[in-house]
């Protein structure tokens, strides 16, 4: 009685090796991504006929480094320095938030400048803009956001 309705929900999660061979396999995945920034524009919030609103809004996260390295000698001790220039590059994200009680508190929230925490998942998609092009689009649909600048403080 239970083996059937099991093994119809275990096979969502199984993979077969080959066709000749009946051994399985469980495989599993993942898709996870964690970004810590600040937001670049305040959030706005679509909804497109049929389907469920959504808030979004960009994300800045910066990768820094040093170029030149030296080594720099003082007395007996050997200190290496970085006296190089420093580098930036900065990313942009599109985050977009379906969670009807994460949607609305972002969006209530959530302003140009402040710095959060994001965890969610990257999606690629395709849409048709104005024009009538087909375009691609990656976006970060996120399961938690946790707000980590009083943006009050800063707006005084």
């Amino acid at each position: 009685m239970w083996r059937r309705p099991a093994w119809q929900v275990l096979r969502q999660f199984v993979r077969h090796d080959s066709d000749t061979v009946t051994s399985l396999v469980l495989e599993r995945s993942m898709n996870r991504v964690q970004l810590l920034g600040r937001v670049g524009q305040d959030p706005i919030m679509r909804q497109v006929e049929g389907k469920n609103p959504v808030t979004i809004f960009s994300l800045a996260t910066n990768e820094m480094w040093r170029t030149g390295d030296s080594e720099v000698g003082q007395g007996a001790l050997l200190f290496l320095c970085t006296l190089g220039d420093i580098s930036q590059k900065t990313t942009w994200h599109r985050i977009s938030v379906f969670r009807p009680g994460l949607r609305d508190v972002t969006y209530q929230y959530v302003r140009k400048g402040s710095r959060i925490f994001v965890e969610g998942k990257i999606d690629y998609g395709e849409y048709t803009d104005k024009n009538n092009v087909r375009r691609q689009a990656t976006t970060i649909i996120a399961d938690n956001v946790i707000f980590l600048s009083d943006t009050s403080v800063r707006e005084k």
